[in-house]
């Protein structure tokens, strides 16, 4: 058998993204969250994420998506994103990416009016990218809306290689736990990232099967999918935070990470520092930059939710057509972290 599956590549703040749009293998599910859980177990599936996700073709920091039917004619299409170690619940930078490329590829016809909302299906829910272009139609922006999100927990006490630390977990699509970097010594600069990439995994893998990381009424959504270390960089009024997610099992995310940044919105609106209505300025690792703010608030399993929207933009790196050879022993791929 000889495989092929051609990709469409964007970076979102320097974060990768690869879209898969006809993957070629059925993937079955009354919806996308059952749909992540068909692709979880299918052999076929998970090979064909593990060939694009490792090296040679991928790398140990890669992301991407496959492309689904959406849970009903309500959204424009689903996707089932993934990383080396497996199917992820939420992904803001790739949203962002799928509204651009939706626009860009024609799937989605730009509106007159400059913004085009794409809806879009993802495992933890129904999200929006709002996709702004100029009078000649070029991207010059997107929106990513995420589904509401609300602190699970604060100040929970972790014994650490570093001492022990306070972590603020907080479910947006994900479950994250958020930890200051500058109580543990270290900086979100990339002279650090090993350390960082060290101890944000060690933080995941001490909570993750906790009573903290239990989503309150989906199982499907339990445990930590990354750490957040953060910075505060506040000035003049201004909220400003840098910060380094570490997810999966010790990828970084190279862009200030979209649900993530929903989560921290979350948890500074919990805290009282970032006023509803007031925009978060959030600078990843490697200088790139989101901004967000609370558009929507509720309730959400007994806790105050806010929903929370990320602006960014999307880049498009490149078109490939991947083939694995038959005689190639080096397949499904290798990763070395």
């Amino acid at each position: 058998m000889h495989e092929r599956f051609a990709t469409i590549d964007y970076h979102t703040a320097g974060e990768p993204f690869r879209i898969v749009p006809d993957l070629g293998i059925p993937i079955d599910g009354a919806d996308v969250a059952s749909k992540r859980v068909f692709a979880a177990a299918s052999p076929e599936v998970d090979r064909a994420r593990r060939l694009l996700c490792f090296e040679p073709r991928g790398h140990a920091d890669m992301y991407g998506g496959f492309i689904v039917e959406p849970d009903d004619a309500g959204a424009h299409l689903g996707v089932l994103f993934w990383h080396k170690d497996g199917f992820s619940t939420a992904c803001g930078h790739g949203t962002i990416a799928l509204g651009v490329w939706a626009i860009e590829s024609g799937l989605v016809a730009a509106d007159e009016s400059g913004t085009t909302v794409v809806v879009i299906d993802v495992p933890s829910g129904r999200v929006t990218a709002r996709v702004r272009t100029d009078q000649a139609g070029t991207v010059t922006g997107a929106d990513f809306i995420n589904v509401p999100g609300y602190v699970l927990a604060r100040r929970v006490p972790v014994q650490t290689s570093r001492g022990e630390v306070l972590a603020d977990i907080t479910f947006a699509g994900a479950i994250y736990a958020q930890v200051d970097a500058t109580a543990v010594g270290l900086s979100i600069e990339p002279e650090d990232v090993s350390e960082v990439i060290a101890f944000g995994r060690e933080v995941k893998w001490l909570l993750n099967d906790s009573a903290h990381a239990e989503h309150p009424s989906d199982r499907r959504l339990n445990g930590i999918y990354g750490t957040i270390l953060y910075s505060d960089h506040s000035a003049d009024g201004v909220v400003h935070q840098r910060n380094a997610t570490v997810f999966a099992d010790g990828e970084l995310d190279r862009s200030p990470c979209g649900s993530g940044t929903c989560a921290r919105v979350a948890t500074l609106t919990e805290e009282g520092i970032l006023p509803v209505g007031g925009e978060l300025v959030h600078d990843s690792i490697v200088g790139s930059r989101f901004l967000a703010r609370v558009v929507a608030e509720g309730v959400e399993a007994g806790h105050r939710a806010t929903t929370t929207q990320v602006s960014g933009i999307a880049h498009k790196t490149g078109e490939h057509v991947f083939e694995v050879d038959p005689s190639d022993e080096m397949t499904p791929g290798f990763v070395l972290r």
